[in-house]
Order: structure tokens, then sequence, then C-alpha cells
């Protein structure tokens, strides 16, 4: 049931170096624009878009078929198009919003008015999200609900109303890590939401790399699935808005990316370049499968670079979406002590770069760092950025830049929207509300006062991957570590609508916490090994990366203690009794740390591998036997100063 909101305007192929575009009514024009989308949710107007070049094509207009982009050089109008990757579009032009001019007519410079409207990992939430997912701490410290894709289409729509010369860019991770809704559906839905809210451009993230980039090329031109075809019977359409991905690259010299590096966007006489990235350590958090062949660079180096490019063709107003992020203390739209990647990034930008919108913690802020606007909007919908510029007509210069954050309250639903949500959930339903256990209280995603340690998810989540696997049959294992990424919400006592009574937890309920559908893999692994694995946890420079571990096991660190030596080996135990440095244990992981993912390398040693079940599936059976679960004592990591 792919809406037809979003088909109403055809994606026209860029093909040949003269370009056309698609009218709302899907035929051609001969103004060198293609055509972009709208719905209840989004207007379409009449400002223009350029993809980013590929690089230096052998002959002008020729097509590429390495499933590559080549971004170097090249003015927009001249670049080889790609038909077998999801850069269809490069060197086009569509329409997708336009305004009226601001200032006096008779003021020699006058200056344009665009509202930027972003958001950034939304990871297929269609759904309100639950629990502390769905919420935001407000000014007076009270908590509101916030998010869902009806009402994230209804505060899109009212921004926009604001300003009809605005752009809907998201900084990565639209997709992936989704609930059951989205991804039982290979997140094609949240893809065709996106179409009828009326994105512009995504920079891609780690996650939209879950499934590989063949996936990902996927998302942005349509086609049915290649082994589950299309789930809900209709043909889906792809992406409307461009995925950018400036610093993945499928080859280093000549520089070619997966998918167009920017954008370029036509206001009312105005050009604004979108540079789209992920962050550079994707490789590190992704499944290596998915991405051989890539190359992640530096972000700030990859945008640097980009700059000549786009100020030789006069475009002076540039804004990098970038999915990597930063932490803060305060409240959303504060900026109270930043830190993390993202400080670094920015201070190594171009000082021709405005605007820098960020993603990938789930933080919300909205800070000036090194006299640019830096922004991130949580996760899940709950937030947007409203970003309001004024661009000079003479020079093209951004000349004044406001920035704010606004919660996604749950007031009014988007009808068509809400309606379009409801059709896939109940697609869904037969597997999304099967009961699959209870517990006696609510499990928690994050460790209490979000001190680096042990969660009451997380620790069943391990306990549930031991039992699955600790008959000699299925591998004999004797501890389990799980990555605190892949938990990925709340487990709630309260009943959710539809359900009974307190405590249930459903089928749906655990995909949400757990919805990459990783294999468990059990290894050997010497003391010694061991011993890296939980230094492994603390990187310098990195926050620290907690694993989750089984009950019977235990170990102690310190945050004081340097790097190589944080975790005191004589309080690593299994069942009380200190692991020995030579002995060899068997050990299970899900399929990602077993590929040395979260930066677990040492994983990738582990010997004598046996494949188990599915993650989801040891959950499951893991609440069928021992319900109602309980939430267990958080004693098997300690903390020492």
């Amino acid at each position: 049931m792919h809406s037809s909101h979003s088909s109403h305007t055809a994606r026209c192929l860029a093909l040949t170096l003269t370009l056309a575009a698609c009218n709302n009514d899907g035929t051609a024009t001969d103004d060198s624009s293609s055509g972009g989308s709208t719905s209840s949710a989004s207007t379409s107007t009449s400002a223009a878009t350029e993809v980013a070049p590929t690089s230096e094509p052998t002959s002008a207009g020729t097509v590429d078929s390495t499933g590559a982009v080549d971004t170097t050089g090249v003015a927009a109008s001249t670049g080889a198009v790609d038909t077998t990757s999801a850069a269809d579009t490069t060197g086009a032009v569509d329409t997708t919003s336009a305004a009226d001019t601001t200032g006096d007519t008779g003021v020699v410079e006058e200056f344009v008015k665009v509202q930027l409207i972003a958001l950034n990992d939304f990871h297929g939430n269609l759904e309100p999200p639950a629990g502390s997912s769905g919420k935001i701490t407000l000014p007076d410290t009270t908590k509101v609900d916030a998010g869902g894709a009806a009402f994230l289409a209804t505060h899109v729509a009212a921004l926009r109303a604001d300003n009809p010369n605005t752009v809907v860019v998201s900084a990565g991770d639209l997709i992936g890590a989704s609930p059951l809704t989205s991804a039982l559906f290979h997140d094609e839905p949240t893809i065709e939401l996106m179409n009828q809210i009326g994105l512009d451009y995504n920079a891609v993230g780690n996650h939209e790399f879950d499934e590989g980039a063949s996936e990902l090329l996927r998302m942005q031109t349509g086609g049915c699935h290649p082994q589950d075809g299309c789930g809900d019977q209709t043909p889906f359409p792809g992406a409307d808005f461009q995925f950018l991905a400036a610093n993945v690259l499928v080859s280093e010299q000549p520089v070619k990316t997966l998918l167009p590096s920017y954008a370029i966007h036509e206001v009312d006489g105005v050009r604004i370049a979108f540079i789209g990235m992920t962050l550079e350590g994707t490789p590190d958090i992704v499944t290596p499968s998915g991405i051989a062949g890539l190359t992640f660079v530096d972000e700030a180096e990859r945008a640097n670079a980009l700059v000549p490019e786009l100020t030789a063709m006069g475009v002076e107003a540039i804004v990098v979406l970038v999915h990597e992020g930063g932490y803060q203390a305060g409240l959303y739209d504060q900026c109270d002590g930043i830190s993390g990647p993202i400080v670094d990034i920015v201070n190594n930008l171009a000082d021709e770069i405005d605007v820098v919108i960020s993603g990938h913690t789930h933080q919300a802020y909205n800070c000036l760092i090194a006299d640019k606007f830096v922004t991130s909007a949580a996760s899940f919908g709950r937030v947007l950025t409203d970003i309001d510029l004024e661009i000079s007509t003479s020079t093209g210069d951004v000349s004044s830049v406001t920035a704010k954050n606004v919660v996604v309250t749950r007031d009014a639903a988007d009808p068509e929207i809400d309606a379009f949500v409801a059709e896939y959930k109940t697609l869904a339903a037969p597997l999304a509300n099967k009961e699959i256990g209870s517990i006696t209280a609510t499990l928690d995603r994050y460790p209490p006062m979000m001190i680096p340690g042990l969660s009451t998810m997380g620790a069943v989540i391990a306990d549930a991957q031991l039992a699955a696997t600790a008959p000699a049959m299925l591998g004999g294992a004797q501890i389990a570590f799980m990555n605190p990424g892949g938990v990925r919400a709340d487990l709630l006592y309260p009943a959710a609508p539809g359900e009974p009574k307190d405590g249930v937890v459903t089928y749906g309920e655990g995909f949400t916490v757990q919805p990459f559908g990783n294999s468990l893999v059990v290894m050997t692994l010497t003391g010694a090994q061991i011993d890296t694995l939980l230094e492994q946890q603390f990187v310098m420079g990195k926050d620290p990366y907690i694993l989750q571990v089984s009950e019977g096991f235990t170990f102690a660190y310190s945050l004081s203690a340097p790097i190589g030596s944080k975790v005191d080996p004589a309080s690593t135990k299994l069942n009380g009794v200190k692991i020995d440095l030579a002995k060899k244990y068997r050990v299970t992981v899900n399929s990602f740390m077993a590929a040395g993912g979260d930066g677990f390398a040492v994983l990738v040693d582990g010997s004598d591998r046996l494949g188990g079940a599915n993650d989801m599936d040891a959950l499951e059976d893991y609440f069928a036997a021992n319900s109602p679960v309980s939430p267990p004592a958080l004693d098997r990591i300690t903390k020492l100063p």
C-alpha cells in the first residue's frame, strides 16, 4: 500500500547533459529541473536543486556502471550519471520550494529569507515512541510526550507555512534500528513517509548501512526487496529526496562516492549547497560485509575539499549535514558544555561553511562553535530544528542565522499520515501483538543516573543470549556479552494501548528493543583475550562503552586508571572464581560484535566458532521460559574511583 501522495511527481533520471525535469503530472519539461513531491504536509513551489556532479567523466554525459558516483571538480551540469546506484539524479535539477524575495525593491542589496527544517536519527519511528524514548524535558523540568510521524508531519507543515522558502533536511539514520512497523517492510514505509512530509536531503548515517550498501541504493531508486519482494504487495517507488554521502568512497583515486557528495538548492535566485556525510568511524559500528569495498574518510577534510568546487560555481551559502555529534548537559535548545567528536569536526571546517546540522548521539543542542551554528534535534522525531537564514542576492553570502529547537508535541496528528501509519501497523499487527512473556517492572535501556555500566534491559538480553547458547549442543557458552548500542528501548511495565494488563511483553515491543536481527555466535576466548575485550571498552577521547554481561560474570573498572589498565584483572570473575588468563572460555556475542563491531577487535580472533539462534528468537525463548521476568540486580559491574 505504498502511498499515492508521493507518486504524483515521478523522479526524472538525468541521463544526458541536457537535463529534463518532471512536472507535477510526471511529464517532462525543458527547464533543466525535475519534480519534487507534495502531500498534506508539504507544498511544492519552484526552487531548483542541483545534485553533486560526477567526477572527471571520460566523455561528457556517459553512463557509469560501477555503482559509484564520481565527485571531483566538475560542474553540476556536466557529470556522468550512474544508472546502477541511487544517484540517478546526479546533475539533475528538481523543483521543490520557492518564495518571494524579501527586502525593499529600491535597495541595491536584497536578502532572501530561507528556512531550514532539520531532523536526525528518526530510526523508522512511525508510531509515537514509548517510554523514555518518547519524552523531552522542558525548562520547568517536566517531561512532555514527543514524536510520532503524524505529529511530526503537522509540525513540519506548520513551520513551512511560516516561510514557503523552506528546505527540509536530515542528518542521517532515517532508517535502521527501526521498530517493527517499519522494519518488517525493510523501512520502505519510512522512506515513503519522508516523501510525503517533503524531505529534500538526507546525509547517510551508519544505520543506513544496516542492510548493506546495495539496500541503501534501493532505498534511493526503489524496487522490491530482492529476497522478500514488496511486503505490502505494492511497488516501492524509492526516495523522492536525495541521499548524500560525500565521505563514503568506492574509489580514492580518482575520488568516487557511493552517492552524491552535495546538492545545490536554489531559492529565489540564491543558491545553498548541502554537503552530506556520515561519521568516519562508521566501519567500527556496522557489519563489515555490508560496507565491503567502501572507504569512510575524515569528515572535515572531505567537506573542506568540496568548498573550492562549490565557490567556483558561485555558491557562498554552505550547510553541512553530518551524522556525527556531541553531548551537552543542558536542555533541548541549549548548549551547556558541548563536547564530543562534533567539536573537533567543526573546529576544522573551512570558514566558508556557515551551518552544521549534526546527529548520531541522539542529543538535542543549539550551539555556536567556531562562529558556526551547530545543531542537533535529539532522535525519533521528538525535536525539529528551525533554522532561518538570510542570504544576499548580490553576493550569495549568508548574512544572518538564527536557530531554535522545537519539541514535536503530540497536539494534532496529520490525518493522512496517521492513516498511512495505521495501515502498516495493521499489516504488522499479527506478529507485533503476539504476547511473548511478561515482566514485573520496567526494564530500562540505560543504566541508573546514566553512569556507564549495566542496565536492567541489557542484563536481561545478555542472560537470554547465554541461555540460548549454554547447552553443549548449542555451543556450551559460559559468558555472554552484549553491546549497549544494540539495546534500543525500554520494556515498559504499564500496559500499552490494546494490552489486557500491565506487564505484558509483545513481540513488537521486544523487537523495538532488539531490532537488528543478528545471529548469536559462540566462540572460544582465552582469559587474556577476555581481559583485552574489557579494556577495549575504553578508547582515548571517547565515552566508555560498557558491555552488558550475563549473570555470573563480574568485573570492576576505574575511569581514573590509564588506558589499557581500566579493568582490575583480580575483579574479573566467573561465578566468583577469578578468570584465568591462560584458560579457555566459551563466550557468546552477536554476529555484529563477532566481526569486530563497535571496536571490539579481539573478537575477530575468537576460535571454534558456532553459529546460533537469531537474537530476537533468543529473547522470545527466554521470556517464554522465565516469565514473569524481574529487573536483575545491577551488581555485575562495579565502578571504582
